[in-house]
């Protein structure tokens, strides 16, 4: 899977998959469980892959199946979430009989719709949304399906192409099964997947089964988008199952399209768990199976057809932190506090010298400290995107990025202080309007800090100085210059018992101000006076 991810990367036309990374590769066995991803694979989009594999199974049924088919979907009832989730799976044959799927989920570039984020009324005006189809079919393109997708996104060669390759990788990923199977001189992976399944869920079961039973609660007020949303999580330790339980959540809303399916749901709840109790284990759907988890349906984490979704990582990006606050006591030094999370950032028009484009960056706040460990600088969290590199945006847009450090006294204090956020300022060069996206979080509800730890500073979004409160599609006209300040991590543990030396090191590294140091520690001191 790793081979077949780099080359995902190295065949790809766009910034969000060849550069930010929004994609995932995984193997899943001939009823559609999952048995091994790439190690570079978002988390989220591993859990749902197999899923969305199951549905597409149930809606084209297994007997139409055909060597060279590649099935595809981006129903975001059925797949990650939102549009520009395009679920793109290829059945795998071996000795004429069906053994596999290698699948991707990709973030791809447009899917037409209108041009903003954040605001939507519903799924309708975001964009094409195509139900279970073949992409191609024994081998052959389905041109019906190709001239669609074309006809409905603004950079057509760019989304048809990401897909194209995206088919290619798979090609490479069947070869190197057969070569498996041949090599283990196996007609099947039958027992092979039992096996791993098992000693997976074996394993996890071991793990819940260390833990206190009991039932655990945690509320979180976060920003959502014009209203204040809450996450409410119970959480039932009993022997070796989880039950997670989201009944108290905020209602699905239409004032922001930041609701989220189940699956986004269900593949964010299980993240905490999965790397706070078996971190070592590959990832596999038998890791799954002592989980439960539910939400009510019509809620802002179950919601239902046709609620818009397309900003719905405004949301998901909260449920660990959600979870975190409530089983926090049973999980020792795995527990996380809150983090700054992700701010995408895109810029698309048509220019001069550029062609028509559409560039992304996935930047981030910083990370939640954690009971042994000050939080990290701005890192991905709770996703695994990297950030496209400054001469790649500035060479494929016309911006310029003025401004990339880190934000000082913006990390939560606390035993161990929380991550510090970061400054980002991009300024448009181009000699005619283009326009731009950004998703902010966090700039009302502050990342929440655990064990007495202080919340990370919130962020803000600021154009030519003033400040942005909302966010639909912004005019970026030449010379403009848009300035992201986005949150630090919260800390972790009181903040009276930070070591003084830290204090004086945060000091010497410019993290902290003196000032900041009197007003997080009450510290009089500076570096110098070590």
């Amino acid at each position: 899977m790793d081979e077949i991810d780099n080359a995902t990367v190295r065949t790809s036309f766009s910034t969000i998959v060849g550069e930010s990374r929004d994609f995932a590769c995984i193997l899943v066995n001939q009823d559609g469980v999952s048995l091994c991803q790439s190690s570079f694979s978002p988390p989220d989009f591993c859990v749902i892959l197999p899923r969305s594999t199951r549905a597409i199974l149930q809606k084209l049924g297994r007997d139409s199946l055909r060597e060279g088919d590649v099935l595809l979907t981006n129903d975001p009832w059925l797949g990650a979430g939102h549009l520009p989730d395009f679920v793109v799976v290829t059945p795998v044959f071996f000795k004429g009989k069906l053994v596999a799927f290698v699948g991707t989920i990709a973030h791809l570039s447009d899917v037409g719709g209108h041009r903003g984020d954040i605001e939507g009324y519903d799924v309708f005006s975001e964009g094409l949304r195509l139900p279970p189809c073949k992409l191609y079919e024994a081998g052959q393109p389905n041109e019906l399906v190709f001239k669609i997708v074309e006809a409905n996104c603004r950079v057509p060669d760019m989304v048809l192409g990401d897909l194209r390759a995206i088919v290619g990788t798979h090609q490479v990923g069947a070869r190197r099964l057969h070569e498996f199977l041949q090599d283990y001189d196996l007609d099947n992976i039958v027992s092979l997947s039992e096996e791993i399944h098992g000693r997976s869920e074996a394993i996890m079961r071991q793990r819940i089964s260390e833990l206190r039973d009991g039932v655990y609660e945690f509320g979180l007020d976060i920003d959502g988008y014009i209203d204040i949303v809450h996450l409410h999580a119970t959480v039932e330790v009993c022997g070796s199952n989880i039950f997670v339980d989201y009944n108290g959540t905020s209602k699905q809303t239409r004032k922001g399209a930041i609701n989220c399916v189940f699956n986004v749901t269900y593949s964010g709840t299980l993240y905490p768990f999965k790397c706070a109790l078996v971190p070592q284990v590959p990832n596999n759907e038998g890791l799954f199976r002592p989980i439960r988890v539910s939400a009510p349906e019509g809620s802002i984490l179950n919601c239902t057809h046709p609620f818009p979704v397309r900003a719905r990582a405004k949301v998901t990006n909260n449920i660990n932190q959600v979870v975190f606050g409530a089983v926090w006591p049973i999980l020792g030094e795995y527990a996380q506090a809150g983090s700054g999370s992700i701010w995408p950032f895109s810029v698309s028009g048509t220019v001069s010298g550029f062609g028509t484009f559409s560039v992304h960056i996935l930047p981030h706040g910083g990370r939640g400290a954690m009971r042994d460990m000050d939080g990290l600088i701005p890192i991905a969290f709770p996703h695994n995107s990297s950030v496209t590199p400054t001469e790649v945006m500035e060479t494929e847009s016309p911006v310029l990025i003025v401004k990339k450090e880190l934000l000082v006294d913006s990390a939560g204090p606390g035993r161990q202080r929380g991550g510090l956020g970061q400054i980002m300022t991009f300024r448009c060069i181009a000699d005619q309007p283009i326009t731009a996206r950004v998703r902010p979080d966090k700039m009302i509800c502050a990342p929440p800090g655990l064990d007495g730890g202080k919340p990370g500073r919130t962020g803000e979004v600021r154009m030519n100085g003033e400040l942005v409160k909302r966010f639909p599609p912004l005019e970026f006209q030449p010379g403009d210059e848009i300035e992201l300040r986005m949150p630090g991590g919260a800390g972790f543990g009181p903040v009276e018992e930070r070591q003084r030396e830290l204090i004086l090191n945060d000091l010497k590294n410019g993290y902290i101000t003196a000032e900041g140091a009197m007003e997080d520690y009450g510290f009089k001191g500076n570096h110098e006076d070590n």
